[in-house]
């Protein structure tokens, strides 16, 4: 059975108008490993980067095709994705209600699959080839609700988007200026955080787990730098 499939029998409550936000309701509190959580990322994605394409006033074809990249949609699943997506970008409650709502279904301690999320939120945001500063304040203000602070936030923009400030401490997620040992801790967790077993762990839907292949390039590259630098 396929994701989008797992995702229309989530919805057949919706019919009844019991709406988005009692689904995400229901997936609070759901082991890590289960189907329903990756259901729960993949409405996610969606439900945000539906509303994101209102940040910059229009939904363009490459953000969809984007949506097609990250989540593989077979034809016969092609509605089933779109209810989802028509449903978030109809609903009268603004991006950062379900951003919060979004943040409830994880503990409090536990950003690594927010990151991933906000990481598949940017890939939308630049599919039209633009990074518009609405987009940009959206996903600052997504991030702040999700716990995650500004030198995280820092590194996926400069991941993304080009030109953006790179500080490959930000990307480790260490101070400037961290002893040697602590930045080469920093990076092999990292590594470890951005393994595809990791990510499917945390509820990451194996259409996502691509991120992780950009993501682990810039790790590597950050500690390569610092690395570098200190040895010169």
């Amino acid at each position: 059975m396929s994701i989008w499939t797992r995702i229309n029998d989530a919805l057949a409550a919706l019919a009844s108008g019991e709406g988005l936000f009692a689904l995400f309701d229901r997936l609070r509190g759901v082991p890590e490993q289960s189907p329903e959580r990756s259901i729960g990322f993949t409405i996610a994605v969606i439900a945000l980067g539906a509303k994101m394409a209102k940040a910059d006033g229009q939904v363009t074809r490459n953000e969809v095709t984007t949506f097609r990249r990250l989540f593989t949609i077979a034809p016969e699943e092609e509605d089933n994705a779109a209810r989802v997506f028509n449903l978030a970008r109809q609903d009268v409650a603004g991006f950062d209600a379900y951003a919060r709502k979004i943040a409830a279904m994880f503990p409090e301690d536990d950003t690594k699959t927010l990151i991933d999320l906000v990481e598949a939120l940017f890939t939308i945001a630049l599919a039209d080839g633009e990074y518009h500063p609405n987009e940009d304040a959206f996903l600052a203000e997504v991030a702040r609700i999700f716990g995650i602070g500004d030198p995280c936030f820092r590194a996926l923009r400069a991941r993304f988007v080009e030109g953006a400030p790179r500080d490959p401490y930000d990307v480790l997620g260490v101070p400037p200026g961290s002893p040697l040992d602590t930045v080469r801790a920093a990076w092999k967790q990292a590594v470890r955080d951005s393994h595809p077993d990791r990510l499917i762990a945390r509820g990451v839907p194996p259409e996502a787990v691509q991120l992780a292949s950009r993501r682990m390039i810039d790790i590597n590259a950050a500690w390569e730098e610092i690395n570098g630098k200190r040895a010169a």
